[in-house]
Order: structure tokens, then C-alpha cells, then sequence
């Protein structure tokens, strides 16, 4: 979920981007150091006890350099849990962040029931004065139908001594980073929100149903991507491909096909109905229908099925024909 987070940083002139990081910590950093954008410089920081989102803003400040121009420079915060944004909406949150010249600039959504979300209340100007919580909101604030999405654009300079003013004084007791927007704005910065076109790309993930719905949402884009690149999917509400898999012009994949992990595809191929692969090679014009393949690779022209088992470290020979219920002769899994 962080990689599709870190994704939507890949249209901002990003200098550094730091990751917060507690429980599991090790399984994390050691993923997202193999998997994240190239371009990206990942520095790691560990809140070692989870104080809130106040805090956690200010345990990432330390992995910023001193030398750092602060008075020019902006800090974006992205929860970890949000895959459906995108980058053209977070570029877009940055660019009126700056155009306002303000101090905070919030990206919030419009819900016509909002339930237990956090309020944005402004003032008489149209600034944004504080963030309510719903527990805390009176019977007019609940009636607010813009919430919080906890995206901020920070003016770096004053980040780290708005956060010094948080209080752990509330029911949760933990330092809040919602809380900064009212010190801000009682000081006399400028704080606003900039509403995102799509409440969907928003969303927050925090249980198997809100996963369920994230990746449908997902799959639907890469699919889209996809066909318009050449590729055939004869349906793709019943074709599954990894955002990490590679296919080349003029692939046909039939329903039930499940492609993961570093899968490669060749030019031509056709896949399935009912084949599930992960980190196999399909080399060009090659059929492969009913099997499961896993660190496998198919040779070009090569014909496997139905109901084909290739196994770690297999090989199918160019142009052989397998004929139906074969398993590969596994060979040594490189996989590592």
C-alpha cells in the first residue's frame, strides 16, 4: 500500500521523502528500499511509540538535513494508508499551495455523509481555522460536509514550531497533527483547502472491506492502462494484473487470469482462461491456458495446457506443445 503512496509523489520535484515506520519496521524498509520509485531518496524513521500523527510529523522532521533551505521549502504528509491517490492531484495540491502563498494547505473531500470524520471549519475570510473532531463537533460543525483526508502541504519553516505547540490533552491523549491547523491559523498564517475533484481517491484503508473496494478501484486503472497500450482483456472485470507485471503490445488475456509479482509477457502471447502466474517469463506468440506458473519461464512460441503445473524454476522450450494436465520437470528456483 506505502509503494502506491510513494507513486503519487512521482510528479513533484521531490528532494527526500521519509517514512515513518514502527511495527514491522524491518519487513517495510526492506520492501519498499527494493520496490519504491528509483528517483526517489527513502530515508527511515522509527516512532518507537506511537504518540499520534503530531508526533510521528515530528520524529520525520529529524530525518530532514539542517542545511535544507526551510524558508522556501514545503513538506507534503500523506497518511500510509490512501493508494487510490494520485499524482496529479497531489501535484495540483502543492501548485495552490504555493499560488496562495500559504502557511498550510489541506486536501479535503466533499461527502454528503460524512459520519465519523473530521470536520474543516473556516472562518468568515474562507480560511480554514481548525479541524474538528466528530466526537468533539457541535450539531452545526457535524452538519459540514468538507472533511479532512489528513494530505497536508506544510511551509517547512513553520512546521516544527507549530508542532512544538501541540498538547497530548485530549481523549486519546496523543499529540494530533490536525491540531496544527488551528495554531497556525491563531497565529496569523494563512491556512486553506483545496477540495480533490474525486472523494475516492482519498479514502483511507483500515480493514479487509475498504482493502477489497482499494484494489478493485486498482485494478480497474491498470487494466485501463493496459488495454489502451494494445493489450486485450476479453474481461477485464475478471483479469488480474500487478502493478509491478510488464506486457507487451498485442497480448490477449482471457477471464480468470491472474498475473503478479515481476511476470513478463511477450509480444502476442495469449493467456488463459483460469492461469495464475507470479514472476514467470512468457516468451513472444506463446499460449498459455488453465495452469499455474510461479519463477517459471515459457519459450517463445511455446503452447502449454491445459491444466499445466510449472513449477519453480521450470522451463517450457521454445515452440514444444505440452498437451493437456503437464507438469514441468522443476528445475533450481532463482528466485532467491
Amino acid at each position: 500500500m506505502l509503494l502506491h503512496v510513494l507513486d503519487a509523489l512521482s510528479e513533484l520535484p521531490v528532494e527526500r521523502a521519509v517514512v515513518v515506520v514502527g511495527h514491522g519496521a524491518e519487513r517495510v524498509t526492506k520492501t519498499l528500499q527494493e520496490q519504491a520509485p528509483p528517483h526517489l531518496i527513502l530515508d527511515f524513521v522509527e516512532q518507537h511509540v506511537p504518540r499520534g500523527t503530531g508526533d510521528a510529523a515530528s520524529v520525520a522532521l529529524t530525518a530532514f538535513p539542517d542545511d535544507l533551505d526551510a524558508e522556501d521549502g514545503d513538506i507534503v504528509v500523506l497518511p500510509g494508508d490512501t493508494p487510490l491517490l494520485r499524482p496529479a492531484t497531489l501535484a495540483a495540491l502543492v501548485r495552490d499551495h504555493r499560488e496562495q502563498d500559504a502557511a498550510c494547505t489541506i486536501l479535503t473531500a466533499h461527502m454528503t455523509h460524512p459520519g465519523g470524520q473530521e470536520r474543516i471549519v473556516h472562518d468568515k475570510d474562507e480560511r480554514v481555522s481548525r479541524i474538528v473532531e466528530h466526537a468533539l463537533a457541535t450539531e452545526e460543525e457535524r452538519g459540514i460536509e468538507e472533511v479532512n483526508t489528513s494530505i497536508y502541504c506544510f511551509r517547512r519553516s513553520l512546521l516544527a514550531p507549530a508542532l512544538r505547540r501541540l498538547s497530548p490533552e485530549n481523549t486519546a491523549g496523543e499529540y494530533f497533527l490536525s491540531d496544527v491547523v488551528a495554531v497556525l491559523h491563531d497565529a496569523g498564517y494563512k491556512v486553506v483547502s483545496m477540495v480533490a475533484d474525486d472523494p475516492l481517491e482519498t479514502a483511507g484503508v483500515n480493514d479487509r472491506f475498504q482493502l477489497a473496494a482499494a484494489e478493485s478501484v486498482l485494478r480497474q486503472r491498470i487494466n485501463d492502462r493496459w488495454m489502451r497500450r494494445g493489450v486485450t482483456m476479453l474481461d477485464p472485470y475478471r483479469t488480474y494484473v500487478d502493478a509491478s507485471v510488464r506486457l507487451s503490445p498485442d497480448v490477449t488475456l482471457f477471464p480468470g487470469t491472474m498475473l503478479h509479482g515481476d511476470t513478463v509477457v511477450g509480444a502476442g502471447v495469449r493467456l488463459g482462461p483460469d492461469v495464475r502466474l507470479t514472476d514467470c517469463a512468457i516468451g513472444e506468440g506463446a499460449t498459455v491456458e488453465q495452469a499455474v506458473g510461479e519463477h517459471a519461464t515459457v519459450g517463445d512460441g511455446a503452447i502449454v495446457g491445459p491444466f499445466a503445473s510449472l513449477p519453480p524454476g521450470s522451463h517450457v522450450p521454445p515452440g514444444v506443445r505440452t498437451g493437456a494436465f503437464y507438469t514441468a520437470p522443476g528445475g533450481e528456483d532463482d528466485s532467491g
